[in-house]
């Protein structure tokens, strides 16, 4: 699956700081907690941060 940026953000456990409207993850695979968390409102922000947009979205 492809994800969507929803706001920016800083990944806590790589640093890396995403944009609205950028990919998730920028590069590799994200283990699955870490990507329900970014999913779902239960994370340090309160707001989903990414959402899956398919598997040819750019």
């Amino acid at each position: 699956m492809k994800y969507q940026v929803l706001v920016d953000f800083t990944d806590k456990e790589t640093k890396h700081i995403y944009r609205k409207g950028d990919s998730y993850p920028v590069k590799g695979r994200t283990k699955k907690a870490r990507l329900d968390e970014l999913l779902s409102p239960d994370n340090l922000r309160g707001q989903p941060l990414v959402k899956e947009v398919g598997e040819n979205a750019n």
